[in-house]
């Protein structure tokens, strides 16, 4: 793999740890700003919805930019906002600080998933996303706990003191690390500038693997939000032993993540199917059996796993359809992410301020699931019947002279 991918995982590790490591401080947060748990879910589900105007707003803004200057200037702004996070008087600034940190967020991965990609041959994109994603999987694995374990030692607010360095560290490997390159898709789309990105939302298929971003995402983020109330007041762990599990469920986002990628580099609708049905599974099995403090576990570490199997597979199928001028539409899904997440976050607090309990939050993730996988399954057979319509028509079509016949392309993706 190319260096330059380890300092997108750089920056990937720094914005995953600000997204994540709220939820294990949230019992902290809440207390400390005198809100409720659902109030104070929405500092994530607030950063989600930012992610999602950053992600559209300043990816459409620079996509004629080159990417790396691009990317430094995303850092600096991720910076600022856990800068005001950690001095933060109260929780509006703080919710403040959450939204200037989250509109660098979507613009950042949609434009790092398209330099990832380019960096590899086209055999290895997935896997190169992957990479790049693998820094969301290590702030998981290591930063999340750690840094939970340091908000509960030392207050919440050195966290994000933490990240605030990390952020520093990233922008300097992205300054030393990533390759110059074009000025974004310019050199594809130079006649028709912005307009020829949007022109990428006309395919169907676009939307359809958007709309199954938000659905399947959404349904583990949805049972991920709350799992420290999950783990501490239905399965009966103590909160000092939440940031061990937390690397667990990390350990399977690293599992899922790397063999996800893999996979979808060999079949991506068929990985997907099979991804989001076990997870479904998985969902289910954890709702039934939260009481059940071994059986916990192995859900932690499968859910984590399972969730985030789909994300390269994601990533890559909306940049399939999209060929012509990707970075707009992988920003947009990006942003399809966090609208997951934002979803999920939102319907797991209503049913617990429904009185319906800690576990709810994992039955609406897995009612979530079942809807993104119905609709994966719709996309995969739509393009299914296009190719074979299509490889058809090319074999049947009259040949010219000794020239063979050209076979169209997939569906929505010119």
């Amino acid at each position: 793999m190319p260096i330059g991918l380890l300092a997108l995982a750089l920056g990937g590790f720094g914005i995953g740890l600000t997204e994540f490591v709220i939820m294990g401080l949230l019992p902290e947060v809440a207390a400390d700003f005198g809100v409720s748990e659902a109030t104070a879910g929405w500092l994530i589900s607030g950063y989600a919805l930012a992610v999602v105007v950053g992600a559209l707003l300043l990816t459409a803004a620079v996509t004629r930019f080159e990417r790396k200057p691009v990317l430094a200037v995303l850092l600096v702004l991720f910076i600022a906002g856990n800068l005001i996070s950690a001095i933060a008087p109260g929780y509006s600034m703080m919710m403040v600080g959450r939204i200037v940190a989250a509109l660098a967020h979507g613009a950042f991965f949609g434009i790092g998933a398209v330099v990832a990609a380019d960096m590899v041959a086209p055999t290895k994109k997935a896997g190169a996303i992957a990479f790049m994603f693998t820094g969301l999987t290590a702030a998981n694995v290591l930063g999340v706990p750690f840094g939970t374990m340091l908000g509960q030692a030392a207050g919440w607010r050195s966290t994000f003191w933490a990240i605030t360095g990390i952020g520093v560290l990233a922008l300097i490997g992205i300054l030393t690390l990533v390759p110059r390159t074009g000025h974004g898709d310019a050199a594809q789309a130079s006649s028709g500038g912005l307009r020829s990105e949007l022109r990428a939302f006309r395919s169907g298929q676009v939307w359809l693997s958007i709309l199954v971003t938000i659905l399947g995402y959404g349904g583990m983020f949805g049972a991920f939000t709350y799992i420290a109330f999950t783990l501490t007041e239905v399965s009966g762990f103590a909160a000092s032993t939440v940031p061990g599990l937390l690397i667990l469920f990390g350990v399977g986002l690293f599992i899922g993540n790397t063999v996800g990628g893999k996979a979808a580099d060999r079949n991506v609708d068929r990985t997907l199917l099979v991804v989001l049905a076990v997870l479904v599974v998985v969902l289910v099995a954890f709702a039934l059996t939260a009481g059940n403090q071994p059986l916990t576990i192995a859900s932690i570490v499968l859910m984590g796993g399972f969730g985030f199997a789909t994300v390269p597979g994601l990533q890559m199928r909306v940049m399939k359809y999209a060929s012509s001028a990707p970075t707009l539409a992988s920003g947009a899904n990006i942003g399809a992410f966090n609208v997951g997440n934002a979803l999920g976050a939102w319907l797991g607090g209503v049913t617990i301020t429904a009185g319906l309990g800690y576990t709810s939050p994992i039955w609406a993730g897995a009612a979530i699931t079942v809807l993104g996988l119905g609709v994966m399954a719709f996309a995969a057979a739509k393009a299914g019947r296009r190719t074979d319509s299509s490889t058809t028509a090319a074999v049947s079509a009259p040949a010219v002279g000794d020239s063979p016949a050209v076979v169209d392309a997939p569906a929505g993706a010119r």
